[in-house]
């Protein structure tokens, strides 16, 4: 459990990396160059983000089902954000982008978060499967 816990972490740690760039690089874009909607999305969606990322790191006693629970929803969100076309007033494509200041470092660091949310929930997701499984072995002996 204390490997499957280690790797909860990186992903946690990597997630936040992606995050943290992520944010610099909307506001090195500026505000402006997404929608009301993106905007508030990605509040929220950062501020979950780092309360779980922060439940991770200290270790509280829930954090993998929290990694679980958000992981798989963020990555797919941003995903759905930035990778697809523009599809919504919550799109801010990178897609056939025309003068929004997008540059292969925003592709870089939004893949980083991506990826580092889609590990955490996968992480997170083993980890619970790991302990359901061992509580229900306990429970049958």
């Amino acid at each position: 459990m204390a490997d499957e816990y280690r790797w909860l972490k990186y992903s946690a740690l990597l997630y936040a990396l992606g995050l943290g760039l992520h944010t610099v690089d909307h506001f090195r874009r500026g505000l402006d160059a997404s929608t009301g909607q993106v905007l508030v999305a990605g509040n929220i969606s950062t501020a979950i983000g780092i309360t779980v990322v922060v439940m991770v790191i200290v270790g509280y006693r829930h954090a993998a089902l929290l990694a679980a629970i958000t992981g798989f929803p963020v990555a797919f969100g941003v995903a759905a954000v930035h990778l697809l076309p523009t599809w919504s007033a919550f799109s801010d494509t990178f897609v056939n982008a025309h003068n929004t200041g997008i540059t292969a470092m925003s592709w870089t660091v939004v893949l980083i978060e991506i990826a580092g949310a889609l590990a955490m929930g996968i992480a997170g997701f083993v980890i619970v499967r790991d302990q359901r499984t061992a509580q229900m072995n306990r429970h049958s002996s």
